[in-house]
């Protein structure tokens, strides 16, 4: 058996083909990210699935393209803590950009982007994948992504800068208690997940103007670091993955335009495009 997955800090998606690439299962874990979780709590997470529980001993390759496993040292411990669970299976450990890049691109030179809890883009020229930099995470980098729209909106809750309606909504959605807040940024596992919920609240108010300038504000901040940067950036088209730039695709649009860029496509989850990929492959 062959298990295929995609990891995200919030989730991961897992699919089991058998030897002919015919579909077994599918299921979904809590987010693996190497970069900001322990051992104990990765491998706590597949011991919560009961499909992955049923399966590890009949499973003899495991290919992961995971948020936070962009440099050796990471994909090495989480590759460790796979091959404790997997204990039959030869593990394979990729950062998730790779797996975005064979979702979306369509084996053609182009720009790849991710827009998910963290963010991260590269260019592809049709073989190899090339980044500007290492991804340095939430507290630095991850333009556009749910956690950064997140600690804007909880800065903009507390400081009162948003309209009162969603003002209003924001406060009965989500315990904004000060301690508790501050307990789970400063204290608790995956901060970065935990700010990443309160972008939750864009997708009920997409029509509101507070919001769509607040996403194109997020976007051409992404556009002027992540994309900009590529001197190919005018000349092959822009793909995007992940559920924030799905549901605001004309937003993202708007701003491609901006930019003078083509517009590629964007891609809610990856999992489906990386099945063919590793299918062809057997």
């Amino acid at each position: 058996m062959i298990l295929i997955a995609d990891g995200g800090s919030t989730k991961a998606d897992w699919v089991a083909l058998a030897p002919d690439g015919t579909e077994l299962f599918r299921t979904r874990t809590q987010g693996i990210n190497p970069e900001i979780l322990g051992e104990e709590l990765l491998m706590e997470r597949l011991l919560q699935n009961d499909l992955l529980i049923q399966s590890k001993n009949e499973v003899n390759k495991v290919f992961f393209y995971g948020a936070g496993c962009g440099t050796e040292k990471a994909k090495l411990f989480l590759k460790s803590v796979f091959e404790k669970f997997f204990t039959q299976a030869v593990v394979v450990v990729k950062e998730d950009m790779l797996a975005a890049v064979y979702a979306a691109s369509g084996g053609k030179e182009s720009i790849v982007c991710i827009l998910g809890t963290g963010s991260n883009s590269c260019y592809y020229d049709g073989n190899e994948m090339f980044q500007i930099c290492p991804s340095l995470g939430y507290m630095i980098m991850d333009e556009a992504s749910a956690n950064l729209f997140g600690r804007r909106l909880i800065r903009d809750y507390f400081y009162k800068q948003m309209p009162e309606e969603i003002y209003v909504d924001f406060g009965k959605k989500f315990n904004l208690d000060a301690d508790v807040v501050k307990e789970n940024i400063y204290k608790k596992e995956a901060p970065n997940s935990y700010l990443g919920e309160f972008s939750t609240i864009m997708f009920d108010h997409k029509e509101s103007k507070y919001i769509q300038e607040l996403l194109k504000e997020g976007f051409r901040e992404f556009y002027k670091f992540r994309v900009k940067t590529f001197t190919q950036y005018k000349k092959v088209p822009v793909f995007f993955i992940g559920s924030i730039a799905y549901y605001f695709q004309d937003l993202l649009k708007e701003v491609a335009l901006e930019f003078e860029t083509q517009f590629g496509g964007s891609v809610q989850r990856p999992i489906d495009n990386l099945i063919s990929y590793h299918q062809k492959m057997l």
